[in-house]
């Protein structure tokens, strides 16, 4: 099954428990995540948010925080997340001295653990950990800013890792972020990801409109 991931990063933050309240409103069900993206101002320019805020919207949903760490060293916050309501987190090789190590932590935590690089590193640095993670990012924009325009090499990326999965018999997810609508869904998908994260395609305008259009598209693929 194709899934969404709404992206908090395009939401209105002065109605944001509202707006995640419209998501949580909807019967269908292929919008089970809220992707949730932590910028630590080092690893990559921008500075977003982190616990408070996911520890405020954990009261109002039960939807999956799919936990996007851009920050260095994330081994030292992987409890804090915890204690905020992370059910994903996904870290970057490139902000990582013992990816495995962490990738074992989270799962005695009750973690799933995902596992991205950045689009100008090579996608092949990832294959070792393939078969330790639940799910592996394909980021289609540069880290660090929403509304960027979609990486065209990244399809090329996906496909190498649906090959590698295929080829290893592994069930690894593959999500894809950044720059993701309606028009260009299909290619993305149609390239081996099966988790989708969408910012301003959702938040932008009317929000069970946008999700509805989404499904509609993954029902059809």
């Amino acid at each position: 099954m194709i899934k969404l991931s709404p992206s908090i990063l395009a939401a209105d933050f002065s109605i944001l428990g509202e707006q995640i309240k419209e998501l949580n409103a909807m019967k269908e069900n292929n919008a089970p995540y809220l992707h949730i993206d932590v910028m630590d101002g080092i690893f990559v320019p921008s500075i977003s948010f982190g616990m408070p805020i996911m520890e405020s919207i954990r009261k109002i949903t039960d939807k999956i925080f799919d936990v996007h760490l851009m920050i260095m060293d994330p081994h030292r916050y992987i409890s804090a997340f915890k204690k905020s309501g992370a059910d994903i987190i996904t870290f970057h090789l490139e902000a990582c001295d013992a990816p495995s190590e962490l990738i074992g932590d989270l799962h005695t935590m009750g973690i799933k653990a995902g596992i991205t690089v950045k689009p100008e590193t090579p996608v092949e640095l990832l294959y070792p950990y393939l078969n330790q993670v639940e799910m592996v990012l394909i980021m289609s924009v540069n880290p660090g800013f929403g509304g960027q325009e979609f990486i065209s090499g990244s399809l090329e990326r996906i496909r190498k890792i649906r090959k590698y999965l295929d080829e290893n018999n592994l069930r690894t997810d593959i999500q894809v972020d950044g720059g993701i609508y309606h028009e260009n869904v299909h290619e993305v998908i149609e390239a081996g990801a099966n988790v989708i994260v969408a910012g301003s395609a959702v938040f932008g305008g009317n929000i069970q409109e946008n999700v509805h259009k989404f499904n509609k598209i993954f029902a059809n693929r």
